[in-house]
């Protein structure tokens, strides 16, 4: 699952995910000084998934500490905008 291998991208990456219930404007939050990304609990999959690939775009972090496979992920995440 796609979901799946974001989410163990931001893992590596010393990011914290949480789903949380909460009115953000843009589907997440961000609290880049501890680390933390929140998600909306109740978006879809696909939402989740958009929401986290902006989020892996925006940031900028040590791509050598990342698996081969995460690494991959973040490339393609990098390169392409998706749209669901």
């Amino acid at each position: 699952m796609y979901l799946k291998k974001i989410e163990n991208l931001l893992k590596e990456a010393g990011l914290k995910l949480r789903y949380e219930k909460g009115n953000f404007k843009s589907g997440h939050c961000l609290l880049e000084e501890q680390q933390v990304v929140v998600v909306n609990k109740f978006y879809t999959v696909e939402t989740k998934i958009q929401a986290l690939s902006e989020i892996v775009q925006q940031l900028q972090f040590d791509v050598e500490l990342l698996s081969p496979e995460s690494r991959k992920i973040h490339q393609e995440l990098r390169q392409t905008e998706i749209r669901l």
